[in-house]
């Protein structure tokens, strides 16, 4: 299986980038998926049903969120009518929508995308490796199983390293979001399992992970002016992982960095 997953979209920036690029992504990898993370979508905090369902009629099969999940609140039935759409599996389990979810592709082949967000410098949420440990009772890989991707949304390097051990050889592929940073690690680990830590993200990279210079400088002066997160215009640089699964056994057998700048005269 042929899976391609975008970093975080952050704003129209981000979601322009990818649009644009879809076909030249198709006629290159020939992907069987792709996923995209939309934490940062609609103005930089969360994602609206208007954006997911303009997405998914534009190719993109499979819509991971993070910790901005609940950010716009009309998107919270959406989580529960949209089958594509995948809240952290590591929330309550009573609260509105999926953290893992079955795509059946075109070919046939069925792949599991699940997310869970990290716990370190994060929000209080349940344990990602009992949640996730808990889903893979139900899903062995070359089994019932075509392929299982994992986005792991969360702030820690060492964490999201440590989760791509612990689930090497269970999962087809561990990849990282939420920093924006695009990280070199692109490797397959010991045992099968495809990862990298930070995908990096689909956005105007001019700035401060896609925002405006102000209101983070203000940060970091620790000047108190209240000021909010303003997300940047400019045009946008798809970041992603391109990922390939060997049929038979659902393991990685390539892995590699995805990156669209912006054409310049």
């Amino acid at each position: 299986m042929k899976i391609i997953y975008v970093g975080d979209i952050v704003g129209r920036s981000g979601r322009e980038v990818l649009l644009n690029n879809i076909s030249k992504l198709q006629e290159k990898y020939k992907y069987d998926i792709i996923i995209a993370n939309t934490d940062n979508a609609a103005h930089g905090f969360g994602v609206t049903p208007g954006v997911c369902r303009d997405l998914l009629e534009k190719g993109v099969g499979a819509i991971v969120t993070g910790d901005h999940v609940w950010n716009q609140r009309e998107i919270i039935p959406f989580l529960d009518e949209c089958k594509q759409i995948i809240r952290p599996l590591n929330y309550p389990e009573n609260l509105p929508g999926r953290g893992a979810r079955e795509i059946e592709l075109t070919s046939g082949k069925k792949i599991l995308v699940v997310e869970v967000v990290g716990r370190l410098f994060m929000e209080a949420v349940d344990c990602p490796a009992q949640a996730i440990d808990k889903l893979l009772k139900n899903y062995t890989l070359g089994r019932n199983i075509n392929a299982i991707f994992v986005d792991i949304h969360a702030e820690a390097t060492a964490e999201k390293i440590a989760f791509g051990h612990y689930l090497d050889g269970r999962v087809s592929a561990v990849v990282g979001s939420h920093t924006h940073v695009p990280t070199s690690d692109t490797m397959i680990l010991p045992k099968g399992t495809a990862y990298q830590t930070d995908a990096g993200m689909c956005g105007d990279y001019s700035g401060v992970i896609g925002f405006d210079i102000a209101a983070p400088i203000d940060r970091l002066c620790r000047r108190y002016t209240g000021s909010k997160l303003s997300v940047l215009k400019g045009e946008g640089t798809l970041y992603g992982t391109y990922i390939e699964t060997d049929d038979a056994t659902g393991l990685a057998c390539n892995i590699e960095q995805i990156c669209i700048k912006p054409q310049t005269n």
